[in-house]
């Protein structure tokens, strides 16, 4: 079967499922106060529909735009909360595939008793001296876009939310090789207008007030923070995959755990992660396993499995990679440019003064061989400290004790006055890192971090790599941090407390800073004889296709001294094979040049006869990987029980159990489990004493 059609059949297999649909329509608005008929900003939104994995909800900007993404074609629930304002709740909103429609809402004040208003008509468009808000942008951005569209063309929100991979374009959307990035082509809105001369409001019924959902408890009182103020961008959940349709899973890797973080964050304060906040990968490599690194390559390699616990059938493969190690002694000399956020959003909770607190701890591990350098940007950018020894570390301190919050975001103006600090006193067979601490938000500049991906990624090139550090809780941007780390060719952590800075700023300063191997690609192929099933546990949005594997065109992820890889399969073998296939790494050499290539072969005889019998690293993996699946509603862990879980939990083996993280995630899957309460929306269709544990339903 040629390649063509291999990819064809892969893409339909993952258009059969629900979960796939979630990118294919939105639904945008504005909510009013009907009284003064001004904008009502910080409202909650919050949506449910049968198609739909737990709920939706998002807020209101200051302009009371919002705006619902990514959502699979269904019968919606709007329900619309402020304080101060009755709650108004939506039942019947029709959204099919490939569709934008508009809900706007009059909210009435708590003193008032009269019905809001709701309109449903087509998505706004951009152009010059649009008005509208849908997205964070500015209209420098808008005229930038104008100048790519034939004259009096309107585009949708939807149709620039982000650069796409195409035939120029690699994973991140940004230009292949000096290529001119463009947007792929994006979907017809099939959107029914209204009819001429006709108005769309609806005059509603007010809904009684039932009780409220459960408020987050938060450690510190925080101003306007709310944590449905948070952007997070979902890539759906990976099919299940024919051997004989396609063979090869293809994917970078990714060393990130900010998403584990973030989730433990919103757990610690009594809330659940929003679903898309969640991926797999990341729960799993935030933890250590052990893994020894190989005496003579630069890789080692793990494998080990096990039935699955939960899905009939099929057998959990755990693959791991560790990097080889680095000794401090070892460690290249470094120049990291820390670019500070110290905008107003920055003086909430968790914010400015964690930051200040981690860069402390950050000075103390650095020595003669390494240069700071102090950038800040509130609504401008200003050096605060040019490279300066690490000797000097009274200076260092002063200059960091010496942060205060002032201004807006804008984000574009201190990356670049980084950049060009870290040009000009670039250490030649260094380590030449930005080190990007923000909240993510940027209301100045790069809004939607438009026209910088390519700057980034030029730079990175040239050896000046960019890792993102996120702080705060609510008004976050995970979106725009994680993208910038990626095209920056560093990796993404999140700080919530002082003992995380601690593992990210001094447990792993070597690791974090020193690349041993950049664009690093697995490709595992399973053999259709011994395999007929696969399913990659997470990497959604570091999938590559059979193609890129071997482009060396196309970027891929890096990994820094001593780290590991995990990925994990649910594979379904078949009886009396032997293999299941064959694992291959392909990197380059930090410095750049011509890619290597390992390959490893996958042996059944690697898969134990039960989960009590595979090693504790890889029952941890498996831990890890379920408690995400399941805090994100993945249609496959659906017979899992939170009970269930902690038994797997607690038959990690005595030694882990008692490890601090490891304890620390035992308290996270109870506090999941006292908080969940989202109905199988599944159930009514599929039930689960009927699921089929080979492929996901075909539709309500």
């Amino acid at each position: 079967m040629n390649a063509v059609l291999s990819r064809l059949l892969c893409g339909l297999l993952v258009l059969l499922s629900p979960l796939a649909l979630a990118e294919s329509s939105a639904i945008i608005g504005t909510v009013i106060d009907v009284r003064s008929r001004k904008p009502v900003p910080d409202a909650v939104i919050t949506a449910t529909s049968p198609n739909l994995v737990g709920e939706q909800a998002v807020s209101t900007d200051a302009q009371g735009n919002y705006r619902i993404p990514q959502l699979p074609p269904g019968v919606y629930v709007l329900r619309y909360e402020k304080e101060g304002y009755k709650r108004y709740e939506r039942k019947d909103v029709q959204l099919r595939l490939n569709r934008t429609i508009r809900v706007n809402v009059e909210l009435l004040p708590e003193s008032l008793d009269e019905t809001p208003m709701e309109l449903i008509g087509a998505p706004p468009t951009i152009g010059s001296g649009s008005t509208s808000v849908g997205v964070n942008v500015d209209q420098s951005f808008i005229k930038r876009i104008d100048t790519s569209a034939p004259p009096g063309t309107p585009r949708t929100f939807e149709q620039l939310s982000e650069l796409t991979p195409g035939p120029v374009n690699d994973q991140y959307g940004v230009a292949i090789n000096g290529a001119h990035a463009t947007a792929s082509p994006p979907p017809q809105h099939n959107v029914t207008p209204a009819m001429p001369g006709m108005s769309m409001t609806l005059r509603l019924h007010p809904v009684p007030s039932r009780q409220a959902p459960t408020q987050p408890r938060p450690v510190e009182p925080m101003t306007r923070a709310r944590y449905y103020d948070m952007y997070f961008k979902g890539y759906g959940v990976n099919p299940t995959v024919n051997t004989e349709e396609e063979r090869f899973s293809t994917f970078s890797v990714d060393t990130d755990t900010a998403s584990y973080t973030l989730a433990r964050n919103y757990l610690k304060r009594s809330t659940l992660p929003h679903e898309r906040a969640v991926r797999v990968e990341e729960f799993v490599n935030r933890f250590d396993y052990g893994y020894t690194a190989a005496e003579n390559a630069p890789f080692g390699v793990h494998v080990e499995g096990f039935p699955s616990p939960v899905r009939k059938g099929y057998q959990v493969l755990r693959i791991g990679v560790k990097a080889r190690e680095v000794s401090r002694a070892e460690r290249k000399p470094s120049h990291l440019v820390f670019v500070i956020d110290v905008s107003g959003s920055m003086a909430m909770e968790n914010r400015l003064e964690l930051v200040k607190q981690s860069l402390r701890l950050l000075v103390s591990e650095l020595d003669e061989r390494d240069l700071v350098s102090l950038v800040v940007y509130g609504s401008e950018a200003r050096r605060v400290l040019p490279p300066t020894s690490a000797l000097y570390a009274s200076r260092l301190l002063s200059a960091i004790d010496g942060l205060r919050t002032e201004g807006s975001t804008n984000a574009q103006a201190g990356l670049e006055l980084g950049y060009r600090i870290a040009a000009d006193h670039i250490l030649e067979g260094g380590i030449n890192r930005i080190i990007l601490c923000s909240d993510g938000v940027a209301n100045v500049g790069i809004s939607d971090a438009d026209g910088i991906w390519e700057k980034v990624k030029s730079l990175a090139a040239r050896g000046i790599t960019l890792s993102t550090v996120g702080f705060g809780m609510g008004n976050y941007n995970d979106v725009l941090m994680e993208r910038l780390s990626h095209v920056g060719e560093g990796n993404y952590a999140y700080v919530d407390e002082l003992k995380e800075a601690h593992r990210v700023f001094v447990e792993n300063l070597t690791g974090t800073l020193q690349v041993v191997a950049k664009d690093v690609k697995l490709q595992v192929e399973f053999d259709p004889k011994a395999v007929s099933l696969y399913r990659l546990l997470g990497y959604e949005n570091r999938a590559l296709t059979t193609e890129q594997f071997r482009d060396d065109r196309v970027d891929a992820g890096e990994v820094g001294a001593g780290h590991s890889v995990t990925a994990l399969y649910e594979v379904k073998p078949r009886e009396n094979a032997r293999t299941l296939g064959t694992l291959r790494i392909r990197y380059k050499a930090p410095e750049g040049g011509a890619s290597k290539e390992l390959a490893t072969p996958l042996p059944r005889a690697t898969l134990r006869p039960s989960y009590a019998q595979a090693g504790e690293s890889t029952r941890l993996a498996y831990v890890a990987s379920a408690f995400a699946e399941k805090l994100r509603g993945s249609y496959w862990t659906r017979p899992l029980t939170y009970d269930s879980l902690l038994e797997l939990w607690s038959g990690v083996g005595p030694a882990l159990k008692e490890r601090e993280d490891v304890r620390e995630l035992g308290d996270l899957i109870r506090r999941a489990g006292d908080l969940d309460r989202r109905v199988d929306p599944f159930e009514a269709f599929a039930p689960l004493r009927t699921m089929d544990f080979d492929r996901p339903p075909s539709g309500s």
